[in-house]
């Protein structure tokens, strides 16, 4: 008797348990939609039309949902592709017993339909959170490939940055979704070769937690950042740095408190973007892909720039700054005759941006929470741009950014949720979405970029 005919189980909410499910729509969060039995299943390494066998990962009977895993295709998608990266391969890891890695759940969809599924869950969140049907202009987001060296149009080779775990026994590893499991890996096709090529899973790694790896596409020196167990002795650190190459950085640090300490050679890495460089401390923020910083300054400053909001003499200001990546250009563009505020919350990166734009003299750093900042500098604005966190700005901090009474906000976000829900909130206050890009920057994941041009309404 084949799968397609078997009688389907009961769900009985244990996790292990094998369902046939005719899988819905994308949502957010690099899943599918599935319902059986008056119950919604979150389906991961499925394409919306297919019909799966999956396996319960999460099924409390509590539970408003259930999570789950496809471990063999019945009726498949044309746009189903093999998966580049075996360790990722949901139906071979199950295979083999164990879940998948994260990381790159889209890995077995093609390109162009990732980029479409990414565009239906932004325009979908646009919908529900802000109330936006249709999108500005009356057309739907698009999500746009960036490909800028030949190489890496298969989607690989673009993570300038990764991190790994550590299994009990020392090797290089990373963890399945939502799991403590550690899956041992021996490559890391969405990384650059500058990290594949340092092999550090030919490492010993027993004493360490966890691994940050930062390569600048630049080719300037990489950085390792070795997250110590509980115990371990300064010398295991040293004798980690030996197995790595001599042009390559390594340093302790503490996940918790973002504090680094030199192993050998420097504690930060050398980036270039935009005419400038930039040095970034220990795991300091940095956009990820290769052509990230380019692209994204591009299209925040075509925005301004066209609107008129950003010119000689303008006052601007650049808040959850990092490292200074906007704020450097916004000097550019307002000269010394304009004045740029910029406004970062973490200590340390902030002295990073200090250090990058010491020669500016029209800029203000600043470091503190970005509402606290503001209530403290008044000022008049021509223009803000925000890239906050993941969790975005929220609904009190939009509201001081409109008291601020600025002439236009580039808002630039790395999940749609949270950049929904904020423009929302702008929109509650009288200020429209005036333009909008996104732009696939994480492929073969979920995640995407957005960078938006919020103005008030007329």
């Amino acid at each position: 008797m084949t799968e397609k005919t078997q009688t389907q189980p009961a769900l009985t909410g244990e996790a292990g348990t094998d369902v046939v499910l005719d899988v819905g729509p994308v949502a957010h969060g690099g899943h599918c939609v599935a319902r059986h039995e008056g119950r919604v299943i979150f389906v991961r390494h499925a394409v919306p039309g297919e019909k799966v066998r999956a396996r319960l990962t999460d099924a409390d009977e509590k539970a408003t949902f259930w999570r789950a895993d496809v471990v063999e295709v019945l009726e498949a998608s044309p746009d189903r592709v093999d998966h580049f990266w075996r360790p990722a391969d949901s139906r071979r890891a199950w295979g083999h017993g164990h879940p998948p890695v994260g990381g790159a759940e889209f890995g077995h969809i093609t390109l162009a339909r990732q980029r479409s599924l990414k565009a239906d869950v932004l325009n979908e969140q646009l919908k529900r959170l802000a109330g936006l049907e249709p999108v500005p202009d009356g057309e739907a987001a698009l999500v746009e490939a960036v490909d800028g060296t030949p190489d890496s149009r298969d989607g690989l080779r673009w993570r300038t940055r990764a991190s790994f775990s550590v299994t009990p026994g020392g090797k290089l590893g990373m963890h399945a979704h939502r799991s403590g499991h550690i899956i041992p890996i021996h490559e890391m096709p969405l990384a650059i070769d500058a990290i594949n090529n340092l092999r550090l899973w030919d490492i010993d790694l027993q004493g360490i937690d966890r691994v940050e790896v930062a390569a600048p596409a630049n080719g300037s020196r990489p950085l390792v950042l070795l997250a110590a167990a509980k115990g371990t002795k300064p010398k295991r650190l040293g004798a980690i740095a030996a197995r790595l190459p001599a042009d390559v950085s390594v340093a302790a640090f503490d996940p918790a408190t973002e504090d680094v300490q030199q192993v050998r050679g420097r504690t930060w890495v050398q980036e270039s973007a935009a005419g400038h460089e930039y040095r970034v401390t220990g795991a300091g923020f940095w956009q990820i892909h290769r052509d990230a910083p380019g692209t994204l300054v591009g299209a925040v400053t075509e925005f301004l720039q066209h609107g008129g909001f950003l010119h000689a003499g303008a006052v601007v200001a650049d808040l959850y700054a990092g490292a200074g990546l906007f704020t450097a250009v916004l000097a550019d563009a307002v000269g010394e005759t304009g004045s740029v505020l910029s406004v970062e919350g973490a200590s340390g990166t902030s002295r990073d941006a200090r250090k990058n734009l010491h020669d500016a003299p029209q800029v203000e750093i600043v470091q503190g929470r970005v509402e606290r900042v503001l209530r403290q500098k008044p000022r008049d604005f021509d223009a803000l741009i925000l890239d906050p966190p993941r969790a975005g700005a929220g609904k009190a901090v939009v509201k001081q950014l409109v008291d601020a009474h600025p002439r236009a906000i580039a808002y630039v976000s790395c999940d749609p949720a949270s950049f929904a829900r904020d423009v929302g909130y702008f929109r509650q206050a009288g200020w429209e979405l005036a333009g909008l890009r996104a732009f696939d920057l994480y492929p073969h994941t979920h995640h995407l970029e957005t960078v938006a041009l919020l103005t008030p309404r007329p």
